[in-house]
């Protein structure tokens, strides 16, 4: 626990999360279908049979993020051979002759589709950053360096922020790439202590507070023009209250770096996604509305919820309130629900507005949300 938590601003559902995580998940994850390239498993039937079809590198990126803290959260397991593995197979076999990674592999850690996108990027750049710190090895560091500056000399966009690469609709531009390089970079800063990162992390959240988020309401937006305004017609009005939560929640990461105005920015968008967002009956956050607080998406997928408590968790130690020790509280029990299934370590991923589940297989992308938002709780 970093000296600078309180014991006073932790929440008592951390220590149930926690175990959960370590004892039930992690062994789970950590070892069923990990092969012997080095990769972890991409999805699970939820009676526990991992799908070896493909693995997508900003899920493996994601694992790596995922194990190094759940190893920081006390699972006693090998995280730090198993990250270094996975670190090694992604820059070795996902790395393409010009600098950037590309989106899936096979089984044997071998490109399986050669496309690089921006949303990779990030991930990758998260994962270097946690390999850095964890290994205690500044290599990694280096490395991500030498992919940010890929990424600003060959996407770099004049009307600010970034292209996104080679597998996304070139017809929008969208918030939710710029987000995640917001995210590694900050890892990055805080990781290493280079300057070069936080103000990159600094740059991008300038471009949310003046570009995605809308003046009127503090509502995030998800898709834009190429020069940055909001999409004609429907699109431009989508709000993602998950999305609400996390860029607060950086926005609060980065306020507790000294950034002036970051906590107020944080506060409207809390206030927008809590006001439109949540579905009392079913304690969830969903998954769409539009600006004006009107539903556009009433299910409500796994990874908001993390976000919600994500964001209750930073809030308390800042303002160390009982209203957002119950949000923290209500938005647990709210994640929890998806835990009910055949094998304990797996989840389901999209509910329904009628209660019922979407059938499918259970995403390990879903773990680096989770064990993310368990280390908040935790504030580790």
């Amino acid at each position: 626990m970093p000296d600078s938590v309180s014991p006073a601003t932790l929440l008592p559902e951390a220590s149930r999360a926690q175990r959960w995580l370590c004892d039930v998940a992690a062994p789970l994850w950590a070892f069923r279908g990990r092969t012997a390239s080095g990769l972890f498993p991409e999805r699970m039937t939820l009676d526990g049979v991992p799908d070896p079809a493909y693995f997508r590198v900003f899920v493996q990126a994601r694992h790596v993020y995922s194990f190094a803290t759940i190893g920081r959260l006390g699972w006693n397991g090998p995280w730090q051979q198993l990250i270094g593995e996975t670190i090694r197979a992604l820059v070795a076999g996902a790395r393409r002759a010009d600098g950037f990674y590309v989106h899936r592999l096979d089984v044997d850690a071998r490109p399986l589709d050669t496309r690089a996108d921006l949303y990779d990027q990030a991930f990758v750049l998260l994962a270097l950053a946690t390999a850095g710190e964890a290994l205690a090895d500044p290599h990694w560091f280096d490395v991500a360096e030498e992919l940010l500056d890929n990424i600003e000399a060959n996407w770099s966009h004049p009307a600010g922020g970034f292209t996104e690469g080679e597998k996304d609709d070139p017809r929008i531009r969208r918030q939710n790439p710029h987000m995640h390089l917001f995210e590694a970079s900050l890892a990055l800063a805080e990781a290493s202590g280079r300057p070069r990162f936080l103000a990159f992390a600094t740059m991008i959240a300038d471009l949310a507070a003046t570009r995605f988020i809308d003046p009127a309401t503090g509502a995030l937006l998800e898709y834009f023009t190429d020069d940055l305004a909001p999409a004609p017609g429907i699109e431009g009005r989508i709000v993602e209250p998950g999305h609400c939560f996390e860029w607060a929640w950086l926005f609060e990461r980065l306020g507790a770096s000294g950034r002036a105005g970051a906590f107020a920015v944080s506060d409207r968008l809390t206030a927008f996604a809590r006001a439109h967002g949540l579905c009392a009956t079913r304690n969830v956050c969903i998954n769409e509305v539009f600006t004006d607080g009107s539903l556009h998406n009433g299910k409500a997928r796994l990874w908001p919820q993390t976000e919600r408590i994500k964001a209750a968790a930073i809030r308390h130690r800042r303002l160390g309130t009982a209203a957002e020790a119950e949000e923290a509280a209500r938005a647990l029990a709210g994640l929890e629900q998806y835990y009910a299934v055949p094998t304990p370590g797996l989840w389901r991923d999209k509910l329904n507005p009628d209660g019922s589940w979407i059938p499918e297989l259970a995403p390990a992308s879903s773990l680096y949300h989770i064990a993310c938002a368990y280390a908040e709780l935790a504030g580790a």
